[in-house]
């Protein structure tokens, strides 16, 4: 059994570029603010910049940035491919794999070293990690709650039911702890003035926010450790 932080969140999203480490990266800012010591945890990353000969990941560096860590990125993003595609694929471009103990070792390091730790994961739920994993696999393992992040758009009902059918079918069940509508535009379609509603309607779990264009905090503010705590 891995040694892993007893209380967390893993952030996940109904697709790819929807804004899950912008709100990954607010509710590590809130949770600093309110005096826990937050770690973040990117199990594996793509689309990275290459720096000292080591890939770098935005991603990594904006979690790293949130919490306010002086730990490495490579402890937040132990595994980094160049290539922006599925991670298989970024690391098959590289003439390697992606390392399946390391997407869970890399978790420990977390251990005894913070109050709350913050995984975020790759894409949706069945987003592929490895020739074997997905985001979903490592979510049971982890056994943490999770938040989903959904782009505040037309599409977004269909996105959101088609996420939570995913989590409730996978495995055991995964639980969730609910969702997160986030803006990812300045201008905005006429469904953002149905989409919570719409949703609050259908989807049996709660909404737990509605996060405008470049908002800087959630309102109203969220006790996201209990809501972590609540499955330990």
């Amino acid at each position: 059994m891995l040694n892993i932080p007893p209380v967390g969140l893993f952030i996940t999203g109904t697709d790819t570029d929807i804004g899950k480490t912008y709100v990954s990266c607010l509710i590590a800012e809130a949770l600093c603010a309110r005096g826990y010591r937050v770690g973040v945890y990117k199990p594996v990353a793509t689309g990275g910049c290459p720096t000292d000969g080591k890939g770098v990941a935005a991603d990594a560096v904006a979690l790293h940035r949130a919490a306010g860590l002086s730990d490495s990125l490579a402890d937040v993003c132990p595994q980094v491919f160049q290539a922006p595609l599925a991670p298989p694929s970024a690391a098959a471009a590289e003439g390697c794999a992606v390392d399946g103990n390391m997407l869970r070792q890399g978790l420990t390091y977390w251990a005894g070293k913070c109050d709350i730790v913050l995984v975020e994961g790759s894409g949706g739920l069945m987003s592929p990690l490895s020739d074997e994993d997905y985001s979903a696999t490592l979510a049971e393992e982890f056994g943490y709650r999770l938040v989903v992040v959904a782009a505040n758009r037309l599409g977004v009902i269909n996105h959101s039911l088609q996420t939570l059918i995913t989590a409730a079918a996978f495995g055991e069940g995964l639980e969730i702890a609910g969702v997160i509508l986030n803006q990812l535009r300045s201008e905005s379609d006429e469904s953002i003035l149905t989409n919570h509603k719409q949703l609050e309607e259908r989807i049996g779990v709660p909404i737990l926010a509605d996060v405008a264009w470049q908002a800087k905090h959630f309102e109203p503010e969220i006790d996201w450790f209990a809501l972590a705590s609540q499955n330990c």
